[in-house]
């Protein structure tokens, strides 16, 4: 018989690239075990991102399972970053095989 299955909230940042170092930081200062980083292509409010040149109008993605107050803490430390820089996150609920 299967093992159930864990419970977490997944935190999804989508910002720009230059920000990666301080989003590292943030993660590390709130205990979070592991995240996952992947460039990051798209268009919204703040214009194209494309990519193209390392370090130049590229985005980030970066997706890390937390607990519900680890995840409300994130959200609410990255409310300052979204003065200065393009930066989105958001939160969902999942369930799956993790610890």
């Amino acid at each position: 018989m299967s093992s159930p299955l864990a419970h977490g909230i997944l935190v999804t940042i989508i910002g720009e690239a230059v920000l990666q170092d301080r989003l590292i930081h943030l993660l590390t200062k709130l205990g979070v075990s592991g995240y996952t980083i992947v460039p990051a292509q798209g268009a919204g409010s703040h214009g194209k991102r494309m990519g193209d040149m390392a370090g130049y109008n590229t985005n980030i993605e970066i997706k890390t399972i937390v607990d519900p107050e680890t995840s409300a803490q994130l959200l609410e430390d990255l409310k300052p970053f979204q003065a200065t820089h393009a930066l989105i996150a958001f939160q969902q609920k999942v369930e799956g095989l993790f610890d």
